[in-house]
């Protein structure tokens, strides 16, 4: 299923595998499979009816562990999840052990104006389980506010750095029309209100209409548009489209669709620099920020919410303030007339990338695992 929880459940598990252990992945109907793993397309809804299909896989696999990769959006915000590792718990002392991956921490809905228990389900979901898990420094720091000290292991790309074997640069770049001269800027990732897309396409406008531009601006967006659990993407999509037509960029803007791998990794390498400006600041939660990190590219994005000293803003990235497009289109501008820079950035960036590779962080997860007395 297209989205950052299932790529990042598919690298798991494969590195897993690699590491020695049966991988069995319950999930929605709608999912295919994936290679090196057991996928069980066995849940029409997330709600309270899938703990019977749940319990059945469970009684006949008897896994060591059961590790939830927790998103509400995956769940379609229902709470049945929230409460499975306390049913597990019911099972007795031969119980599987009950892992959970918070993505992160947004509330499922319940009902209206259910306010202070939303955010009570997700607790819930956390001190029910024995062990859990967060990606990044933001989570880690709220899950610790409330007692609830998680162990910290970030994130690996979900897209491998693999370009077409007949992979031309210029050729690529003139699928756009984009000429050898010009700037493409791109954007990987679903649009959605947090990637802070909307500055994006108002600092592309601002660099295309400035008085004396140096370079003729494109916009390349790489990758699905939407993905599958989110619906409010849709909506925002369309007031992105909206907002593209009334600025009079559509000939700017260009779109790939979802892709191959090696046809991400080629869109990534055509453009000059990747423009990442989440609305809330980067975060290493973001699967899209550590594809364009293996990938090399140099990165444009902005400041984050909490000290990150992996991210070195002029060494492995360039970070700007959020939601400021003025200041995104002056870094743009700076970044793009200054190659050695961007050089710089790129190869910044390639060398970060090595602290997440899918094999360590299969192998932390591994530990974790045994230390709940499990040996899968």
């Amino acid at each position: 299923m297209q989205g950052g929880v299932g790529d990042y459940t598919r690298e798991l598990g494969r590195a897993l595998v690699n590491l020695g252990c049966e991988v069995h992945v319950a999930t929605s109907t709608k999912a295919g499979a994936a290679d090196g793993m057991q996928v069980h397309s066995v849940i029409e809804r997330w709600n309270w009816r899938c703990w019977r299909v749940l319990l059945d896989l469970v009684q006949r696999l008897r896994p060591d562990v059961v590790h939830i990769q927790y998103q509400a959006a995956a769940y379609a915000m229902h709470p049945a999840i929230n409460f499975w590792p306390w049913r597990l718990g019911l099972l007795g002392a031969h119980r599987p052990r009950s892992v959970v991956t918070f993505h992160d921490l947004r509330v499922p809905y319940l009902f209206p104006k259910a306010g202070p228990i939303r955010h009570w389900v997700v607790e819930r979901l956390a001190r029910n389980s024995d062990a859990v898990i967060v990606t990044n420094r933001e989570d880690d720091e709220s899950l610790k506010e409330l007692h609830l000290p998680p162990t910290l292991i970030p994130i690996g790309s979900n897209v491998a750095m693999s370009l077409p074997t007949d992979y031309d640069r210029t050729a690529w770049r003139a699928r756009w029309g984009i000429g050898a001269g010009d700037l493409l800027l791109s954007f990987f990732g679903f649009i959605n209100d947090r990637k802070g897309v909307e500055t994006l396409v108002r600092a592309l406008d601002l660099v295309a209409h400035e008085p004396q531009p140096s370079r003729n601006p494109h916009l390349l967006f790489i990758g699905g548009q939407t993905g599958a659990s989110d619906p409010t993407n849709v909506a925002y999509l369309a007031k992105i489209r909206t907002m593209i037509s009334e600025l009079g960029l559509q000939n700017r803007v260009h779109w790939t669709g979802y892709v191959s791998d090696e046809e991400v990794s080629a869109s990534f390498l055509a453009a000059d620099l990747c423009v990442l400006p989440f609305r809330e600041g980067v975060s290493l939660l973001h699967g899209t920020l550590h594809a364009a990190l293996v990938h090399g590219v140099p990165i444009l994005s902005t400041q984050p919410r909490v000290p990150l000293p992996e991210l070195r803003s002029g060494e492995n990235i360039y970070l700007v303030p959020p939601q400021d497009a003025e200041a995104l289109a002056a870094a743009i501008r700076h970044l793009t007339s200054e190659p050695d820079k961007l050089h710089r950035l790129g190869a910044g960036a390639k060398a970060l990338s090595k602290q997440f590779q899918w094999d360590k962080i299969a192998a932390e997860t591994l530990r974790l695992y045994r230390s709940l007395g499990a040996d899968p």
